[in-house]
């Protein structure tokens, strides 16, 4: 197998799989995937899903191969918080919420952390067009807050939440209350209740 037939053939997908590859060609040699990452031509996401070193330069796709190498899934929590501008720090992990198992990966693009939650609580989340017509799965911001107080449990008093320092702008501009109390009922969940009415005495919305 020619390496520049390769890559022509899979560079536009940005992430692809080995399925796809034995989908366009059956007798492709699985020896390729070791040697070309070994000499820099192709990057290893996880068992089984690769991308190209060309863009490790181009704006979230980190971000958006985080949806595609662990599925179904959608960035959340504090990266979609931070993505917003909502919290003020930096992200360096990237956080998305699964029906699968929790898991994480580690590759040159970046850390991936997945938390797990149920199916019925899927929901509530946008896709963000991308530069080049792709699209990103990301939490809405109501949503993100939502996940991070379910999925954290030590998020419990008036303090915990001013050291979240949440955007007091963002949230008295462009948040959505009541559809943060909308997605709120759909968890059904009493603790997470109780954590909202602390948020909302905490930042006044």
């Amino acid at each position: 197998m020619n390496y520049i037939e390769f890559k022509n053939r899979m560079f536009d997908l940005g992430c692809f799989n080995i399925h796809q590859v034995y989908a366009w060609k059956p007798g492709f040699d699985r020896n390729n995937f070791v040697r070309w990452a070994q000499k820099g031509y192709i990057i290893r996401l996880r068992q089984g899903y690769y991308s190209f070193p060309e863009y490790k330069g181009k704006p979230d796709f980190a971000m958006y191969f985080a949806n595609r190498i662990y599925r179904p899934s959608y960035v959340s929590l504090h990266t979609a918080l931070s993505f917003y501008g909502i919290i003020p720090e930096a992200v360096v992990q990237i956080t998305s919420v699964t029906t699968l198992k929790t898991a994480g990966f580690t590759n040159e693009f970046g850390e991936y952390s997945y938390k797990s939650i149920s199916e019925d609580l899927m929901f509530g989340y946008n896709l963000k067009p991308l530069a080049d017509g792709r699209a990103l799965q990301i939490a809405k911001p109501e949503k993100a807050l939502l996940d991070l107080l379910y999925l954290y449990p030590f998020y419990t008093s008036e303090k915990d939440f001013e050291e979240l320092r949440l955007d007091d702008d963002y949230l008295q501009n462009e948040f959505d209350s009541n559809l943060l109390n909308e997605y709120a009922l759909k968890f059904e969940n009493k603790s997470l209740e109780k954590k909202i009415k602390l948020l909302i005495n905490t930042y006044g919305l």
